[in-house]
């Protein structure tokens, strides 16, 4: 899995707040048409940088900005709070050099989806001036695991409850569960930017997305849950395909559109 030759992989930026990252900029857009900051998945401890620079050319094509793929800490040699400090200190290095909040959008999968929520959380609390939005595909929102449906599709998802009973412990490393920024549901959505939560109908975290929505949506917030019939966590890697199946065109299309009317 490689990226298309034409891609631009510059360095855009001289700091990314002391992380490491990746530009990706599929159509050359530059700094001008803003920064899509990506967070990637894998539970908190893994890293694919390979197949997550792919998520990038396509979360930036789709956009129509340049993607900064984040290499976040990872547990357990780092646990919470590293993770999200990291994400917080890439996109304040981004406001530091003139790159307007509002043309900023932060996306990103699965434990990348918590990690952004935290981030807003922790970036609203500090009086930071916020992104134009966020994108949360397959987000964990609440780590106590109480949402039903964690229970209610055990066995459809690709995932199982055993997976995370192996997950949370080491990345909230004695963190309280039920608290935020952590477990973004627990915080004070009031004042987040609008939020998309693109999600499986089949995954284990789908009331995780539904319940961040409607608090959110009770505090005035811009929010939509897009749900996807029949499909597992992290469906979204459909559009890694060089030629990507419906859903994956799907998913790509409705992005664009949804950040679009961000501006």
């Amino acid at each position: 899995m490689a990226l298309p030759d034409d891609t631009g992989t510059e360095l855009l930026l001289p700091d990314t707040g002391g992380v490491r990252c990746d530009w990706i900029d599929a159509d050359r857009a530059g700094i001008g048409a803003g920064v899509l900051v990506y967070v990637h998945g894998g539970g908190f401890e893994y890293t694919n940088p390979a197949t997550e620079r792919v998520m990038a050319h396509r979360l930036s094509r789709a956009t129509g900005r340049p993607a900064l793929r984040v290499d976040y800490r990872l547990a357990p040699a780092h646990p919470f709070p590293a993770p999200v400090e990291d994400v917080v200190a890439v996109y304040c290095a981004l406001l530091d050099q003139a790159v307007p909040a509002s043309r900023i959008v932060l996306a990103g999968e699965s434990a990348g989806a918590t990690l952004l929520l935290s981030a807003l959380l922790v970036l609203k609390d500090e009086g930071v001036p916020l992104p134009a939005g966020a994108v949360a595909v397959s987000a964990m929102t609440d780590l106590t695991g109480s949402s039903p449906s964690i229970t209610a599709n055990e066995g459809k998802d690709l995932l199982s409850g055993a997976n995370t009973g192996h997950i949370l412990p080491q990345y909230l490393d004695g963190a309280a569960p039920d608290r935020a920024p952590q477990s973004p549901l627990h915080g004070d959505p009031r004042g987040l930017p609008p939020l998309l939560f693109p999600t499986g109908g089949d995954e284990l975290f789908l009331d995780d997305a539904r319940r961040f929505a409607a608090a959110a949506a009770e505090a005035a917030t811009d929010v939509r849950v897009d749900v996807y019939e029949g499909m597992p966590h992290a469906f979204h890697a459909a559009v890694l395909a060089e030629t990507p199946p419906p859903t994956g065109r799907t998913f790509l299309g409705r992005l664009r559109d949804w950040t679009a009317r961000l501006g």
